[in-house]
Parts: structure tokens; C-alpha cells; sequence
């Protein structure tokens, strides 16, 4: 697939300089998930003219709602990401990096994003799903960007759903990702599995995680988190150095709010070398 500079022609509150750092590419097409989906990616500022260089990459879930207010969930609600890396790469503020936006494929969004099934609601296939971002997807950008390829360079990340599979790609024991953006991840799901799946860690890979939540989402959500924080912790996770936890008071479960945690997420993740 060759690179292409595409941009939505909506996406005219962008701004130009950094509407000329996104890359779009449509359709990207797997062969062990059989489906096509667009991916986008956010240059950093210097990466044109610093050849010499070579960046992290995050991957970030449910793609469409990062940088362009045309193409969100709800549309002009979007998480800004592009303009808070932006500032806060330009600031010295965290390490240049690339981010790689995969757009969610709508009516299979929940099967991708659960890495078990639900006997109500289905799903169960994060597994299929990263084995495409894995050995298809990232290959891909390794080749066509100027990337740092090792575990240590290489985050997943994503909010509610794309927060839960992202952590539970980030806990392979095969140690792909060396960083993790778990935002008001649904850790509700088939009654908290994903805590199970903590738990049942036979080694802690050495994974940096970011978990947050904000404490207007629902009843379940804020002792949910606490629930998946605690176990993070009794595996051998620390606050404050592996492991940053915030609870956002009045933070409720969408884009805006998601888009106001972007940078101390990249902060804690990114830090400047």
C-alpha cells in the first residue's frame, strides 16, 4: 500500500501545519481479519526536516476520534491529540513521537475490542485483532516511517472498549508494547475479566501503564478502575513510577473529557529524554 497524504476535506479546523503532518490511509486491508479500515497518523513537527531521526510510536483505538472534528464519534467533539502533541513535543515538555490513529470498524467494534465473549453481548476477538496490528499493521509503519521498532519505543493505547484492549494487549506476555494508555477502560466487561486476567499473570512484563477514570461514568466504573488498580499494584505495579493513576472528579465518559487527560497521559508515557 503505498503512503499516502490524504486528508479529509472536512477537516478544515485543523491547522494547516499540522494538517500537513497527518497521513490517512484508506482501506487498509487485513488478511486474518479479512476487514479494511483507515489509519491515520500524526507526524511530530521536526520529522521532516530531521531525516536523520527516529521516533516511539503509540497506536491509538477508535482512530477517527484524534484528530479531525469531521470524522468523531460526535462530530467536532475529538480528543485535539494532534495539537496537544504539538505543544507539548514544541515545549520540550515529552519525546517526539509518532502516533498511529486505527480507525474502529463500527458494527465490529465490540468484538475486536473484547478479548473475551460475553454470553449477552458477544465479542471475543481482541486476540484476531492484535495479531493484525501486531504482524500486519505495525510491520507496515515500521517500514514506511522512521520509527524505533523495540518494545520500549512501542505504546497501545485507547479509551473506554479501545482502554481494555489495549491493556490487554499491553499485558501479552510476549511483551510487544512497552507502554499502555488505558483511559475509563470498560472494565466491566464479562465481569471484570480483565482483573482476572491481572491476576493470573504468571511474570509482570515491563510495561509503563497510564489508568485513569473520571467519577461521573456510571456506578460501576470508579470501583471497577480501583478494583483493576489494586490488582495492578498487587502484581508488583508502582504508582508513580510503572503505574500512574488518576481518578478526574466530574469527568464523565466521552471525548471532551478523554481529550483534557491527552497530555498527562503523553507526559507520564513520553517523558523527554
Amino acid at each position: 500500500m503505498p503512503v499516502s497524504t490524504e486528508m479529509s476535506n472536512a477537516a478544515i479546523a485543523v491547522p494547516d501545519d499540522l494538517k500537513s503532518r497527518l497521513r490517512l490511509h484508506r482501506q487498509f486491508a487485513s488478511e486474518v481479519e479479512h476487514e479494511k479500515r483507515d489509519i491515520i497518523l500524526y507526524l511530530p513537527p521536526m520529522y521532516d526536516t530531521q531525516s536523520y531521526r527516529r521516533f516511539p510510536v503509540l497506536y491509538m483505538q477508535d482512530g477517527q476520534n484524534l484528530f479531525d472534528p469531521e470524522t468523531s464519534f460526535i462530530k467536532g467533539n475529538y480528543w485535539r491529540m494532534g495539537e496537544t502533541s504539538d505543544q507539548l513535543i514544541n515545549s520540550g515538555q515529552i519525546e517526539p513521537l509518532i502516533i498511529v490513529g486505527l480507525y474502529n470498524t463500527g458494527p465490529k467494534r465490540i468484538d475486536e475490542y473484547t478479548p473475551v465473549e460475553d454470553k449477552r453481548l458477544g465479542g471475543g476477538q481482541a486476540a484476531e485483532y492484535g495479531k493484525m496490528l501486531v504482524t500486519e499493521l505495525k510491520p507496515f509503519i515500521d517500514q514506511n516511517y522512521r520509527t524505533f521498532s523495540g518494545r520500549e519505543n512501542t505504546g497501545i493505547g485507547g479509551s473506554s472498549l479501545g482502554g481494555l484492549v489495549s491493556l490487554y494487549l499491553g499485558l501479552d506476555p510476549r511483551q510487544i508494547f512497552g507502554k499502555v494508555c488505558a483511559m475509563s477502560p470498560s472494565v466491566w466487561w464479562r465481569n471484570r475479566a480483565i482483573v482476572k486476567t491481572v491476576t493470573r499473570l504468571k511474570n509482570k512484563p515491563d510495561v509503563k501503564i497510564w489508568l485513569d477514570i473520571g467519577t461521573n461514568e456510571g456506578k460501576r466504573a470508579l470501583p471497577d478502575a480501583q478494583a483493576l488498580r489494586d490488582a495492578l499494584r498487587q502484581e508488583g505495579w508502582h504508582i508513580g513510577q510503572d503505574l500512574e493513576y488518576s481518578e478526574i472528579q466530574g469527568a464523565e465518559h466521552n471525548e471532551l473529557a478523554w481529550a483534557q487527560r491527552v497530555a498527562p497521559m503523553l507526559k507520564f508515557l513520553y517523558p523527554p529524554r
